[in-house]
């Protein structure tokens, strides 16, 4: 009966994509890239005879945690074919033409016809999903098919529907996954508790790849020229809720330090959002300013992406968005550098955040009072400032190495 009902959610969802697309430019890009999918794949990969490895993600931020697993299968296994797919067009959209993939799709919608009709194409040797990925017909047609498949990063709770009474059903397609690699202990002990064994903790394969972004970060002249020696803060990822207080702080701050603005989305509208509440001089990354005005401005605004990773290495203190609405983005990036980080309340579904709060490496505000106090204490204690900076490359450095892991117990199995 459960599992009736689920495909028919699946069926009601993709009507539902349907029906919003003609205003939703993600829904819209998220039909079109699945129309005549398999056509495509038949073309593309059903035609080589050549062993395949798939990786699926369900968008951008997942795909920063497969990658340095794919790149170490690249690496080490540079005869395997890669298949990556995506869920949302959020992700394939800016990954689509990943160098070191084979081959790039969406995701086909679960259903069993699906599962079936993608597998007989793809005739992946193994299968690796990322953190969330539960499908439940293309684990069911995996574990009978009897390939390898694969979860790492995982995350686990007790309030996730599987591990309530009315979830047994779905949870009997775990049994799908040849290992599980978690990122924590709670995460195992859920699946202990409920007599799962191939499990491990193994941690978060972002850490590697945040390493990875700091080494190869780019110079930015614009913004050296920007911060003229000065203390910095960056505010990254932000939306509306988040730039209300920020900002706040930003026109009240009377210390000599320069700020750096980077919205989640990038359009006229939030832009304009921006400079509406700002009565600081500023000026924006993509304009033609001299070396001149952007000493003399106290607010850069990233207004372009790709360039907040590179960004952070100039910060002394970050705050991320997202911890007021959808959840908290990346505090990783920031961290790897060397700095604390400051987030809403939204944060208790990321392992790091918990774990960073808990070392003193970040901390989390719920109001203006609270970000203007926190940020004052940094500003005039500069041994604080220092020591949680300190903490947070500790946590980083202290947590890597997950990939070297996962890539060697892959093929040994």
């Amino acid at each position: 009966m459960m599992r009736l009902l689920y495909n028919a959610g699946i069926q009601v969802y993709r009507f539902l994509i349907w029906v919003v697309s003609c205003r939703n430019p993600k829904a819209k890009k998220w039909l079109a890239g699945r129309r005549n999918l398999f056509e495509r794949l038949q073309k593309e990969v059903g035609s080589d005879d050549e062993k395949l490895l798939w990786f699926h993600v369900s968008s951008l931020g997942e795909f920063e945690q497969a990658r340095p697993v794919i790149e170490g299968v690249k690496k080490y296994f540079p005869g395997y074919r890669i298949l990556l797919t995506f869920f949302s067009p959020s992700g394939y959209e800016l990954r689509k033409d990943y160098p070191l993939a084979d081959y790039v799709c969406y995701l086909p919608l679960d259903t069993p016809s699906n599962a079936k009709r993608f597998l007989d194409i793809v005739k992946p040797d193994k299968v690796f999903f990322v953190k969330y990925e539960f499908w439940f017909n293309f684990l069911t047609e995996l574990k009978r098919r009897e390939i390898p498949t694969y979860l790492f990063s995982a995350i686990f709770r007790p309030s996730q529907f599987f591990f309530k009474p009315w979830g047994k059903w779905f949870r009997k397609a775990f049994n799908a996954y040849t290992h599980i690699f978690v990122q924590n202990k709670s995460s195992w002990d859920i699946l202990v508790k409920f007599k799962f064994e191939n499990v491990s903790i193994n941690g978060d394969t972002r850490l590697d790849r945040v390493a990875q972004i700091a080494r190869a970060s780019a110079d930015l002249p614009k913004v050296e020229k920007f911060c003229h020696g000065r203390q910095v803060i960056v505010a990254g990822s932000t939306w509306p809720e988040d730039e209300s207080l920020f900002l706040e702080y930003v026109n009240n701050c009377s210390h000599n330090i320069k700020f750096v603005v980077a919205p989640h989305e990038v359009n006229e509208k939030s832009l304009e959002r921006i400079i509406t509440l700002l009565k600081r001089s500023y000026v924006r990354y993509s304009a033609d300013s001299t070396a001149q005005e952007l000493e003399k401005a106290d607010v850069l605004i990233v207004d372009g992406y790709g360039y907040l990773v590179s960004v952070y290495r100039y910060a002394k203190i970050a705050y991320i968005g997202g911890g007021f609405t959808t959840g908290i983005h990346s505090i990783l990036e920031p961290a790897v550098y060397g700095m604390p980080v400051v987030f809403g309340p939204d944060y208790h579904k990321f392992h790091e955040a918990t774990e960073m709060i808990r070392l003193g490496a970040a901390h989390t505000i719920a109001n203006y009072d609270e970000l203007s106090l926190l940020f004052e204490s940094y500003l005039t204690d500069p041994v604080r400032l220092e020591k949680e900076s300190l903490c947070a490359s500790q946590y980083v450095e202290s947590n890597r190495g997950a990939t070297e892991q996962i890539v060697r117990y892959f093929f040994k199995n």
